[in-house]
């Protein structure tokens, strides 16, 4: 099956998309019964930024998730709202410990009773588009990525978590072949599937051969600033992990002793980043900093450079916020971030299409070489493509396009005469 999700997002993404509207019906947005299924709340993560937009869409919605360990200091996007929560929430150990009870999830998903609401909306990443919603409720499930580790990433986390062979490996395949089975099937009670990047829409055909819309995730680009002069050096923020492959920038700017690297943040592939710099002395690593200095390291930056394979990437459209071009991974979301040279609209940054020393090596030379043609407005106005706001309107322009057309097909059905209902149900 050819999924058509760049037809989709390209439709939604239009000025007019917030103009969608439905027929006058019981079910106007403000008196819609919402109700919002997330995983789980332990952190303010990017999921949970989604999980605040859509509740800004829909204040009125219910909050239901498989368990709640937010702490206090977090939960202010929840707005006060009271969350419903699973029987995973009074297992043992589950305030440390509740990924571990995975395999008991898609059983407490399927318990959340959402029968009162007229629209569901899922924010999911491993099991949340599994509730189950009747033939009419809307179900609209924003996916962050089908589960990574059941899936394609299925033999590098396996790797990573050292499960070659033995009784553990063998459960955890299992177990993962069982989970696998569970996303397919579920993944039929959806009715609108949202995706937050082109590359995430591919993995969805992959996995349910089921099309996405695109909307990419919400991004606070008004929290940075672009200004005029920029230094000489080169970043890198991020989580310093193995998907990164921060140590392959480390190694190619090594080679460049010309180019000054600055390395942000923390996580356990320091030593590796740390082995991989050497004694190279225009690389400098540094611990994680406050907001305030990231952004100036943001706006003064030469370029920032990304070399992981990202489901989107908000710290690369963070950076372009800044007026940062960026040098990225071609691959995974920075695809549908970054402008490449040779387009029609203003480039804002080079990609790169190999996870190699020599192929950082290249993108920076090329950058140098297209940088005088790159600006740090036109970054900032590609950054703008996904602002909250952006966000908010394409958001609603679906949910209203969907009703509308939900409704539009209750009408015509029950215009037929009863003779021609019954033979196109014979039919079927």
């Amino acid at each position: 099956m050819d999924c058509d999700f760049i037809e989709l997002a390209t439709d939604l993404a239009g000025d007019d998309a917030e103009n969608i509207t439905f027929p006058d019906t019981a079910s106007q947005m403000g008196t819609l019964r919402v109700a919002l299924v997330h995983e789980w709340l332990d952190s303010y993560a990017g999921s949970e930024r989604v999980v605040e937009q859509i509740l800004l869409c829909f204040p009125q919605a219910e909050i239901y998730t498989i368990v709640d360990f937010m702490a206090e200091s977090e939960r202010g996007f929840l707005g006060g709202r009271q969350v419903h929560t699973s029987f995973v929430q009074r297992l043992p150990f589950a305030r440390r410990l509740f990924r571990l009870y995975l395999g008991l999830m898609p059983v407490a998903v399927e318990q959340i009773d959402v029968t009162g609401f007229d629209l569901v909306i899922s924010s999911s990443h491993a099991v949340a588009k599994g509730v189950i919603t009747g033939p009419d409720q809307l179900h609209v499930s924003y996916v962050h990525s089908p589960m990574r580790y059941a899936w394609d990433l299925q033999h590098q986390y396996l790797r990573q978590a050292k499960l070659g062979r033995g009784p553990k490996a063998i459960y955890v395949r299992w177990l993962l072949s069982r989970l696998r089975q569970w996303d397919v099937r579920t993944s039929t009670g959806v009715d609108i599937f949202v995706a937050n990047s082109s590359y995430i829409a591919r993995r969805i055909c992959k996995a349910y051969r089921r099309e996405a819309v695109v909307i990419h995730p919400p991004v606070d680009v008004e929290s940075f600033s672009a200004i005029s002069t920029r230094s000489g050096y080169y970043l890198v923020i991020s989580r310093q992990v193995p998907y990164k492959r921060i140590d392959l920038i480390a190694s190619a700017f090594a080679a460049m002793p010309e180019r000054r690297l600055i390395i942000v943040g923390e996580g356990p592939e320091r030593a590796s980043i740390v082995a991989a710099a050497g004694k190279a002395e225009n690389i400098v690593l540094l611990d994680a900093v406050p907001h305030l200095e990231l952004v100036r390291l943001m706006q003064s930056a030469r370029a920032f450079v990304a070399a992981a394979e990202e489901d989107f990437g908000i710290t690369t459209v963070e950076a372009q916020a800044s007026g940062a071009p960026v040098i990225a991974y071609g691959r995974g979301g920075a695809a549908d971030i970054i402008v490449a040279p040779g387009g029609s609209e203003p480039p804002t940054g080079i990609l790169f299409h190999e996870q190699s020393v020599a192929a950082i090596i290249e993108a920076v030379e090329r950058f140098e070489k297209f940088s005088p043609a790159i600006f740090p407005e036109a970054c900032r106005n590609n950054a703008r493509r996904f602002s909250k706001e952006a966000f908010r309107r394409r958001f609603l322009a679906l949910v209203r396009r969907a009703l509308r057309d939900r409704h539009m097909a209750t009408v015509e059905a029950a215009a037929k005469p009863p003779e021609t209902r019954k033979l196109e149900k014979l039919a079927a």
